[in-house]
């Protein structure tokens, strides 16, 4: 019923898992650990038909209500307990991984739960629930709709018949070590010989960065080790208080520090190499530092590059009516700009939109399904919302100051993801 770490592998214990499995058994720096194999999963939802909840969406809410309202059965729970026990009982990060989740045809970026700074037997199990009942989220449930649309179109090229490949809904839940992290960050390994290690970094743990709450570092570490950055202004931070996470503001001093020094960030390009190595191709890695080591939280592969830096003086010298800020998603789209503040605005937004914003969380990946391109004041080319624009081939551009405020609710823009600017179309 509980799998060691150490021993996941893909089949039973899903992508992210499988990878941290591996890295483990490569001898590589991954918190210690332990899985909810999809076993346990199609235990507790046996009764009930999981096929038919993949795409509806009032079949799928009601489904996920039921796995949410049902008591973890009391073996799992048991074996949650005795697990727990043998890591010392610490603060744990309860993690999702699905099948199909964290592969080379999609990521399935931070569209099923997760949670950190979990404690005691009980609230685990709570949180395995959890992980369970969001495979039927509206922001998985709209994922795996547009990635099955595009598996469709490849499974006809490859196979020259319709239909699509088996979409298995099943979930497994990973349960590490919680790492009080002073650091965190993600990190691309090259994806030809040649390509920069590309390494984003801010104070704090990594949901800041990962979810696109922050504008953070952002480091090109070459094959001879040269390291070039862009030091943001990072404001806020998140860290664990007990059990609760809390957002607390980063000392003025330290704001425009760089997170990394040069050695550091050579280390980590080092350790992504190692990482890529076993895993076989180029990974999106999520990494921390807590205590001086570094840790390895997640590695999945590239499944979308992200477009080049554009050179800080590059900015110079632009039109008034063109914003600059980070190329997140290749491509150019034009349409109306439709400001969104939060979930309360997600309904205004129409096919063909442009949507601007403070942030983009996973949760408002079904509007990357619409939208034709997304602008953000904040977030790095590595956060969540940029690999699934990428992913959905939509032009994405991050880290525009005060966006929201700059644009107008209906102005038509231009979006260049790849240049990364927003133009206003007849100012």
């Amino acid at each position: 019923m509980i799998v060691p770490l150490m021993e996941a592998v893909a089949d039973t214990c899903g992508g992210k898992a499988g990878a941290l499995g591996a890295l483990l058994r490569a001898g590589l720096p991954v918190p210690d650990g332990f899985v909810v194999p999809f076993a346990a999963y199609l235990a507790a939802a046996r009764d009930l038909d999981l096929g038919r909840f993949a795409g509806e969406p009032d079949d799928a809410d009601a489904v996920r209500q039921t796995i949410e309202a049902r008591s973890v059965h009391a073996a799992v729970a048991d074996a949650l307990g005795r697990a727990l026990d043998d890591i010392g009982d610490p603060p744990v990060a309860v993690r999702s991984s699905a099948a199909g989740e964290d592969t080379g045809q999609e990521s399935a970026a931070g569209q099923h739960e997760s949670f950190l700074a979990v404690h005691g037997v009980s609230a685990v199990a709570e949180a395995v629930r959890a992980c369970w009942a969001s495979l039927f989220s509206p922001r998985a449930i709209a994922y795996r709709a547009a990635s099955r649309a595009a598996s469709r179109a490849a499974y006809r090229a490859a196979s020259g018949r319709d239909g699509q490949p088996p979409d298995d809904l099943l979930m497994a839940v990973i349960v590490q070590r919680h790492l009080d992290a002073e650091i965190s960050g993600v990190m691309f390994t090259p994806a030809d010989p040649g390509d920069a290690t590309r390494i984003e970094a801010s104070w704090g743990l990594g949901p800041s960065i990962v979810e696109g709450r922050v504008t953070p570092d952002a480091y090109r570490v070459t094959e001879d080790g040269s390291v070039t950055r862009t030091v943001a202004d990072k404001q806020k931070r998140l860290d664990r208080r007990g059990t609760r996470l809390v957002v607390r503001d980063v000392p003025s001093a330290a704001r425009n520090q760089p997170a990394l020094d040069d050695a550091t960030a050579v280390r980590l390009a080092t350790l992504g190499a190692q990482i890529a190595a076993a895993l076989g191709g180029p990974q999106d890695v999520e990494w921390a530092i807590a205590d001086g080591r570094t840790w390895v939280l997640q590695a999945r592969p590239v499944t979308a590059a992200p477009p080049p830096p554009t050179s800080p003086s590059g900015a110079s010298g632009i039109p008034a009516t063109t914003f600059a800020g980070t190329p997140g998603s290749h491509g150019t789209a034009t349409g109306t700009a439709r400001i969104v503040r939060g979930p309360g605005d997600f309904a205004r937004v129409r096919p063909g939109d442009i949507l601007v914003c403070p942030f983009t969380d996973p949760a408002w990946t079904p509007l990357l399904r619409i939208a034709a391109g997304v602008v953000t004041e904040t977030g790095g080319v590595l956060s969540h919302a940029a690999i699934v624009a990428r992913e959905h081939a939509i032009p994405a551009v991050l880290g525009v100051p005060d966006v929201t405020n700059r644009l107008r609710d209906d102005t038509v823009v231009t979006v260049d993801g790849t240049s990364g600017t927003v133009t206003v179309a007849h100012a």
